[in-house]
C-alpha cells in the first residue's frame, strides 16, 4: 500500500491500549499499522498512532464504536 492509502484512525498516549485496539481490529480482519512515536526513555511523552487502510476506515470506526459501547 502507498502512504496515501492509510487513514489515521486513532492517536493514543497508552501503548498497551493501542495494542489492544489493534488486536480487536485484526480479529475483525482489518489490517492495522501501529506507529509508536513515544520517547523511548520517557513513555509519557509522545503518542501511538493507529492507521487502517483508507477503504476500511468506516468499518474500523464501526468496530471500535461497537466495542467501546459494550
Amino acid at each position: 500500500m502507498t502512504p496515501n492509502s492509510w487513514f489515521l484512525l486513532l492517536r493514543l498516549s497508552d501503548y498497551t491500549q493501542a495494542s489492544i485496539i489493534k488486536g480487536v481490529l485484526e480479529e475483525n480482519l482489518i489490517q492495522v499499522l501501529l506507529l509508536n512515536k513515544q520517547d523511548s526513555s520517557y513513555l509519557n511523552f509522545g503518542e501511538v498512532e493507529l492507521y487502517v487502510p483508507v477503504h476500511l476506515k468506516d468499518i474500523a470506526s464501526h468496530v471500535l464504536d461497537k466495542g467501546l459501547s459494550n
